[in-house]
């Protein structure tokens, strides 16, 4: 079993900071690094990208709503062109900072409430992920299970990668609930860490309704915004060594095993 570890990094802005991502950037083998609009400024996202390319960590763009304030979790409504060309923007603004310093981004992801309601809306997630592919066909959509993001990327040619979102609870269908629900965001670090044992053992995860549902995730993502987030991050690469699993980037998960 070869897993890719992941989390949301670069999510400061200016002298703030919000975790741990150096120490995170030590465990985990991919990064979505916020592009400047929930999130982010051009110069945490060089340091950024510097510290992940030095430890051999996969780059990946995390685009949201221009919504710092809401840090990104607020819907806004924007026309389709218009969020499309945010998209293309944020993409390239990474891409640009990443080719600056001589490493090249794998993939990208859309952040919090631009993410929900793509994963929920084949009218949505069809033009912001033909903007993707517009971008770079090459890159891979990290995504929780969704129809609408999976079949807009088949339709484009583009690799998608499924996300088990360790300390969010999913719905029967796979899309997280919304965290205005009690246990939408688990923040019991032994709770997360049965999810992930179970997955890893059984292919499953229990749902928010409290059904069982079968999951073949690529990458396991952890909050780097979440207060333990290291400590948790560290626990779940255990986890995965002990079930016979290895943590592999995504971009060489094709390669075999050294």
């Amino acid at each position: 079993m070869r897993i890719d570890l992941n989390a949301d990094l670069g999510e400061g802005y200016g002298p703030w900071r919000m975790g741990d991502d150096e120490g995170l950037l030590d465990v985990l083998s991919s990064a979505n690094i916020a592009c400047g609009f929930h999130a982010g400024d051009p110069l945490i996202m060089e340091r950024t990208v510097r510290l992940a390319t030095a430890r051999g960590v996969d780059i990946g763009a995390h685009v949201g709503f221009p919504d710092r304030q809401g840090f990104g979790r607020r819907v806004m409504q924007v026309e389709r062109d218009e969020l499309c060309a945010m998209v293309v923007y944020q993409l390239g603004a990474l891409a640009g900072i990443a080719r600056a310093q001589g490493a090249s981004m794998t993939h990208m992801s859309f952040h919090g409430a631009l993410g929900n309601m793509a994963a929920a809306d084949p009218d949505l997630a069809a033009p912001l992920v033909a903007a993707v592919a517009r971008f770079d066909p090459g890159l891979t959509v990290l995504t929780s299970p969704s129809r609408a993001i999976e079949d807009a990327a088949a339709a484009h040619g583009l690799r998608v990668a499924k996300t088990f979102l360790a300390d969010r609870a999913c719905d029967r269908d796979g899309l997280l609930v919304p965290r205005r629900l009690p246990g939408a965001v688990i923040h019991d670090e032994a709770q997360v860490l049965e999810r992930v044992r179970r997955l890893l053992a059984d292919g499953v995860v229990v749902t928010h309704e409290g059904e069982r549902l079968s999951l073949s995730p690529d990458t396991i993502l952890v909050h780097g915004d979440t207060p333990g987030a290291l400590a948790l991050a560290r626990a779940v690469r255990q986890a995965v060594s002990e079930a016979g699993g290895e943590i592999v980037p995504l971009s060489r998960q094709g390669a075999a095993p050294a």
